[in-house]
């Protein structure tokens, strides 16, 4: 079994380091917010006093968080995990963040004669807990595969992309998919319940057609009354700073993404509508308003 040092103990590593724990994996973690490790300390993690700590003979050091900036200063700050790490461990950061940041880190770290790479998670914290999430990788082959059994443990599905930024680079595409297919739903039941169906009667009609998928089996009954979880599994900003992260991407690559920017305008409305707080599902809500209902 592998130590691992596990950076950033927000929502996602909340349910990661459970599985590695539960894989029999020794787990090093460090959150910015040390209140966050109780429950994971209990069930038997480490708590370390820098990303540095957490990564000192660590096999596998892992770390999911925000954006690019904080990736930055956990990989490669003065108690970052590059202050750590040894030559013959391994450096996989699950952060969505943009292929640009994540090979100027990975630079970073050959310079020093470390690995880092970009190893993006595709699913929700529901997705995780239930065991269904995937894995994609990007960089060197050699470390993808010492790197594969501890991320085995995370989810069933792990994919070599290719070079470094590779994965990111799936990974927002991907994201954009999730995102319009999400959006476009929202849309479909409004313009429904807008010609007289139920709700209810219209998401069942959905979840039991071939438009149905894994991301709306879960997530479209939100919508029903009463059901939108107080917890979001990604709210509107953040969901919504994966939209602009694809929207770079287009532009950087002039490649055509109208759909991207619909679905980022349809953010910017349930912001404005006061939806923010909310899952990103929530856009039906929006489509809703703007169609002049409640």
């Amino acid at each position: 079994m592998a130590t691992i040092g596990f950076i950033g103990l927000g929502d996602m590593g909340q349910v990661i380091v459970p599985r590695l724990l539960d894989a029999g994996h020794v787990v090093r973690g460090w959150n910015r917010t040390p209140g966050k490790s109780a429950e994971l300390e209990a069930r038997g993690m480490f708590v370390a006093a820098t990303p540095a700590e957490a990564s000192k003979e660590s096999d596998i050091v892992l770390s999911i968080v925000t954006d690019g900036a904080a990736v930055r200063e956990v990989a490669l700050g003065e108690t970052g995990i590059a202050e750590g790490l040894s030559p013959d461990a391994v450096y996989a950061d699950m952060s969505t963040i943009s292929p640009e940041v994540s090979r100027e880190v990975s630079a970073a770290f050959a310079d020093r004669g470390l690995v880092m790479l970009d190893a993006p998670l595709s699913g929700s914290p529901v997705t995780v807990r239930e065991g269904k999430a995937s894995v994609m990788v990007g960089g060197d082959e050699d470390a993808y595969g010492r790197a594969r059994e501890v991320l085995l443990a995370i989810g069933p599905k792990v994919t070599y992309i290719g070079g470094s930024g590779l994965a990111v680079q799936a990974k927002l595409s991907i994201n954009l998919l999730l995102m319009v297919e999400v959006i476009a739903f929202g849309e479909a039941v409004a313009l429904a319940e807008r010609g007289g169906v139920d709700r209810d009667v219209m998401v069942q009609a959905i979840l039991d057609s071939v438009a149905a998928s894994p991301v709306l089996s879960y997530r479209g009954p939100f919508i029903l009354e009463g059901s939108m979880p107080d917890k979001p599994l990604a709210d509107v900003p953040l969901q919504q700073k994966d939209m602009t992260l694809v929207l770079e991407q287009a532009r950087l690559l002039a490649s055509p993404a109208p759909l991207a920017a619909i679905a980022n305008d349809l953010m910017n409305a349930s912001r404005g509508m006061g939806f923010g707080h909310q899952d990103f599902v929530t856009a039906h809500r929006a489509y809703r308003r703007m169609g002049g209902e409640s």
